[in-house]
């Protein structure tokens, strides 16, 4: 018996394909390019298709974000995981894995930048506190094992965060002017600067 030219996907398997598609059109065409037609016709999908599974291009961009961060978020905890169990080793683990594959992607680059660019949409800008939130909240816990006060962490994660993205930023507008290997290890190196004037203040 002959199959039928077409398959029905499943609801999952078709939504998780259309956020992938979104995130190549994100990476490719920028926030601007990010329409219904642009992701169904790069999901190989009908326009109403997508408006069957999302209530709206925001909404589609919005969970992509979460997808991604996700992704992200998974990628730093497995480089936490594999490090040595010095705590000042995790933390420079979390940090320097953003310049390591999976995260260095110019692909990935570029959609972050397309969501940065979006994030004033209220949908979208939901979704960025919870995913910032996250990362600073496992970044908070990694530097509370290695003794930094409650008040002190919570800064030095959000000014860890910040020099992270700061060296994305930089890598997706100059990316002749130095290598995600460059930036690993100028993130490192601030890391360390961070942690000896912490010990310096605390004497």
């Amino acid at each position: 018996m002959s199959k039928p030219a077409f398959v029905r996907s499943e609801p999952d398997v078709r939504r998780q394909s259309l956020i992938a598609a979104t995130g190549r059109v994100l990476a490719r065409d920028g926030a601007t390019g990010a329409s219904v037609r642009a992701i169904a016709l790069e999901a190989g999908v009908s326009p109403g298709l997508v408006g069957h599974y999302f209530a709206g291009i925001d909404a589609l961009v919005a969970e992509t974000y979460a997808a991604t961060g996700q992704q992200v978020r998974d990628a730093l905890a497995a480089a936490v995981a594999a490090a040595d169990p010095d705590p000042r080793s995790r933390v420079a683990a979390y940090v320097t894995a953003s310049f390591a594959p999976p995260i260095a992607d110019r692909g990935l680059f570029a959609t972050w930048i397309a969501f940065w660019s979006l994030s004033g949409k209220s949908q979208i800008a939901a979704q960025h506190d919870a995913i910032y939130q996250s990362y600073r909240d496992d970044l908070a816990a990694l530097l509370a094992e290695c003794g930094l006060a409650p008040a002190e962490r919570r800064l030095a994660a959000i000014a860890i965060t910040a020099l992270v993205d700061g060296l994305w930023l930089e890598l997706c507008l100059l990316p002749g002017a130095f290598t995600p290997d460059e930036a690993r290890e100028l993130a490192a190196r601030q890391l360390d600067g961070y942690f000896e004037r912490s010990a310096n203040s605390s004497r």
